[in-house]
Order: C-alpha cells, then sequence, then structure tokens
C-alpha cells in the first residue's frame, strides 16, 4: 500500500499507525531519509492491503452519525453509529481497515475494526443506547449487530473516509 505523507506526520507515527515496524517500512523505502519527510511524500508500506483491491468504501459523517457502506460506488448501506465527545473527537480524514478482532470485550461490543489511526476503530459496543450519540473516545460506536456484519463484508484494505 501506498502511504501519502501529510503535514506533520512523522515516519515513527506512520509506523505506529498501520502497526508496521519502522525498520520494515525503511527496508521497503530505502531511498527514504527517516529524518527528512515531507507533505505529498509518498511511502510503500508493505503487507498493508491496499484500499484499490477492496470493491468496498465507508463513508463516515460525524454530524448526521451515519457510516454509509458503498460497493463499486453504489450505497449498499446505512448504519447509525456513536462518535466521539468533546475532547475526544472523532478523528477526520481517509483511513483503512487494516485488521479485525472478534469479541475484544468490554466496551468494544463483539467486534473490533482497527484503522491505520493508532488506538482507532470501528467496534460494536456493551451499550446500545450509546448509537446516536457523541459518547466515545474518537471511536465509531456501531451496534454488535451492525458492526458483526460489517466485519463479514468488508475486507482489510478498506477505504475508510471520515469527514464533518
Amino acid at each position: 500500500m501506498i502511504h501519502t505523507v501529510k503535514a506533520g506526520e512523522t515516519l515513527n507515527q506512520i509506523a505506529k499507525d498501520y502497526r508496521t515496524p519502522l525498520a520494515t517500512i525503511l527496508r521497503a523505502n530505502p531511498s527514504i531519509n527517516p529524518n527528512l519527510i515531507y507533505p505529498g511524500q509518498s511511502i510503500n508500506i508493505p503487507g498493508v492491503p491496499s484500499p484499490e483491491s477492496s470493491p468496498y468504501r465507508i463513508d463516515v459523517s460525524i454530524n448526521s452519525r451515519t457510516l454509509r457502506l458503498f460497493r463499486n460506488g453504489t450505497l449498499q448501506k446505512q448504519y447509525p453509529i456513536a462518535v466521539g465527545r468533546m475532547l475526544f473527537e472523532t478523528p477526520v480524514g481517509s483511513y483503512i481497515i487494516l485488521n479485525k478482532a472478534p469479541n475484544p470485550g468490554g466496551p468494544f461490543g463483539t467486534m473490533w475494526m482497527s484503522l491505520s489511526k493508532q488506538s482507532y476503530g470501528i467496534h460494536g459496543t456493551n451499550d446500545p443506547s450509546s448509537i446516536g450519540k457523541a459518547v466515545s473516545k474518537g471511536c465509531i460506536r456501531m451496534y454488535n449487530r451492525d458492526v458483526e456484519e460489517l466485519a463479514r463484508i468488508v475486507p482489510n484494505g478498506t477505504a475508510v473516509t471520515i469527514h464533518p
């Protein structure tokens, strides 16, 4: 997968976001100076599926508290979600689903899907009454049945766009 560097990013943070060792990224990009990366620069992240390999795309609207699933550009389904509360806003941007973990337990419900932003994901909930509200620590919460359905449909590498 190719990551395009955004303003303020460091190679260390990119490695953490993609859960890929820095040394692995450096080996895959021998021409990169790890102390001098710049916005717009392309970095190969080995072992991470490219969003182009999936026919699916996820669009998250923070303000309307909805997650929409598209296949080949056509809306397939819309789900209600919960988003981050004040001081723990859901991060706006473009990410991908890196991996899935069934039954993570606790407040994460019955499914966790990691995003390519450290500590953030799409997950279920042990508090279904929270759906539709701004109550999380920045993650996207879904009803357990919905996140399980979504996880069965989308592969790792699926693009996720989060916007206001």
